[in-house]
């Protein structure tokens, strides 16, 4: 295959160390929650809460399951952020995998993160991610460079999603496209948000319904300090990011089952 930004260059040592057959069982496995009726979807409360959480919102799973599942009225700031990134993730559910898509599905999660113009539109602003203390952490993709860049990822996802490949390699790319499109941050807010669905909604492509199951917004906010430094491990600019420290990060997907 030939690709135009999500890079190849681990890919046979990051299947060397997935056993193929362990992990379609453990996949095959997954099943829905008893809680889950057709109008609730227990694991897409649990992927919305704790993609939050990792954003630094304070709800907890057992609040918004009693607000989403048995009606239990709260406070509308305590549950409406997570409310709308439940919606995006039902519409992805729904739909193709597609730019298109993509950014109506950033258009709900960010209803009550950004003002109308910038939901579902790439920046026109330098980005830089900042810690808590005020340090620069990371300095995003230009501008300028992002339509080009989402271009190319969005062209790529296009040629991995007709490929045929085992479900080790269907879990390297979820994860590859994760972390290109963080590494990119094309939008003023909810790049961590997209991240997070977009590598579930290529999962769900790639394998079917039951990667929906996959606990992996969980997984990160309880390793969360993992997932932030394996994020770091590529470089503090997107000029230089150097894809070959991608493993460690690469390997938190296949943990998350």
């Amino acid at each position: 295959m030939r690709l135009r930004i999500i890079s190849t260059g681990l890919l046979d040592q990051f299947k060397a160390g997935v056993a193929n057959a362990a992990l379609q069982a453990s996949f095959d496995g997954l099943e829905d929650a008893e809680l889950s009726t057709d109008g609730f979807s227990f694991y897409t409360s649990v992927a919305s809460v704790y993609s939050s959480k990792i954003e630094g919102e304070t709800i907890e799973l057992d609040s918004y399951i009693k607000h989403k599942r048995f009606g239990i009225e709260f406070q509308p700031d305590y549950t409406r952020k997570i409310d709308d990134l439940y919606q995006a993730y039902q519409y992805a559910k729904e739909s193709p995998l597609s730019a298109e898509h993509l950014s109506q599905a950033h258009r709900l999660l960010t209803r009550h993160i950004l003002p109308l113009h910038s939901q579902g539109k790439f920046r026109n602003k330098n980005m830089f991610v900042t810690t808590k203390d005020g340090r620069i952490e990371y300095v995003a993709a230009s501008p300028f460079d992002v339509p080009a860049a989402m271009d190319a990822l969005y062209a790529d996802m296009e040629v991995l999603l007709h490929a045929e490949m085992p479900i080790s390699e269907a879990f390297f790319y979820a994860s590859m496209i994760h972390l290109v499109f963080v590494k990119i941050h094309p939008w003023n807010d909810g790049n961590g948000r997209s991240a997070r669905l977009l590598e579930k909604w290529f999962l769900a492509q790639k394998l079917g319904e039951k990667a929906w199951f996959v606990q992996s917004e969980k997984y990160y906010y309880t390793h969360h300090e993992e997932y932030y430094a394996n994020i770091r491990l590529l470089g503090l600019e997107y000029e230089t990011l150097d894809y070959g420290n991608a493993l460690p990060f690469l390997r938190m997907l296949t943990a998350a089952i």
